[in-house]
């Protein structure tokens, strides 16, 4: 069976994460993801993907493991997961410890959706090295896997670097929450089957790019129905699910307008509507 979410960047002008999650678990719903930005230069040069002037939101967005841990605390089954967050620009120690803190006390209802991120400067502004963040990612990754997993940890590599640490609590989830990739270029498949759980492209793929995922994962000696494939920006439209769901997708996360509890919540009665039909 399906499962669907929400996703929504939650700032100070939009419904706030407590009030968004009761609404959701009280509606079925089985997910909230929201994005990261920490901040975004005033100079930039790195073009906004979408197109046309970069949205307030960006700027404006509280941190994600605020709100999710705000959300997490007052539902009971609601999953709870980071889309994405910029793991380039965070500490691997600290993302590690906030993540499996999230993960405990959520009961295990924690998602680390993740990504290298489009924006230059922003990156910079952190000391990454932009040329690099995608083997940076990879390396943060694997290091916080290290921590999750072992009572003494530590990782050696050409960008995270630490001796034996002792780090808890260690995640509800065995092995440590699910690490779904968010990314749609043609070097995901091998970088989803290497060291990650899922893949959460945005806005579906064509037939190519799913064979293009499962053979990655057998090429990496992984059975791809082990791997969740889960779509971001999943469409309103029952014909469009459904081809979504026959293509192999079991998880959607539908967007939700940048606003206040007068909009949004009869968007999600809507996509409750919507829910009912393709499930």
């Amino acid at each position: 069976m399906a499962n669907f979410g929400v996703s929504i960047f939650p700032t100070d002008k939009t419904i706030q994460p407590i009030e968004l999650a009761l609404a959701l678990e009280e509606r079925g719903f089985d997910y909230l993801f929201v994005p990261e930005h920490t901040h975004i230069p005033v100079s930039r040069k790195t073009p906004f993907p979408g197109g046309g002037d970069l949205p307030e939101q960006y700027w404006r967005s509280h941190d994600p493991f605020v709100a999710l841990t705000a959300a997490a605390s007052v539902t009971k089954n609601l999953k709870v997961g980071t889309g994405i967050c910029l793991v380039i620009e965070r500490d691997p120690i600290t993302l590690a410890k906030e993540c499996a803190s999230l993960d405990y006390i959520s009961n295990g209802r924690f998602i680390l959706g993740i990504g290298a991120g489009w924006n230059q400067e922003e990156m910079e502004n952190h000391g990454a090295d932009y040329k690099n963040r995608w083997k940076i990612v990879r390396e943060k990754v694997l290091a916080m896997k290290e921590i999750w997993n072992n009572d003494e940890a530590e990782f050696h590599g050409d960008f995270v670097d630490f001796d034996p640490i002792w780090s808890w609590p260690k995640p509800k989830q065995a092995g440590g929450p699910p690490i779904w990739m968010g990314a749609n270029s043609k070097w995901v498949f091998d970088r989803v089957a290497e060291y990650c759980d899922g893949w959460m492209p945005i806005g579906g793929t064509g037939s190519g790019g799913i064979a293009n995922f499962k053979a990655a994962c057998e090429n990496a000696g992984r059975n791809p129905d082990d791997l969740t494939l889960a779509l971001f920006g999943a469409p309103n439209d029952e014909d469009q699910l459904k081809g979504r769901m026959e293509q192999g997708f079991s998880e959607f996360m539908l967007g939700l307008p940048q606003a206040g509890a007068d909009r949004v919540l009869p968007v999600l009665d809507q996509y409750a509507d919507l829910i009912e039909k393709v499930r």
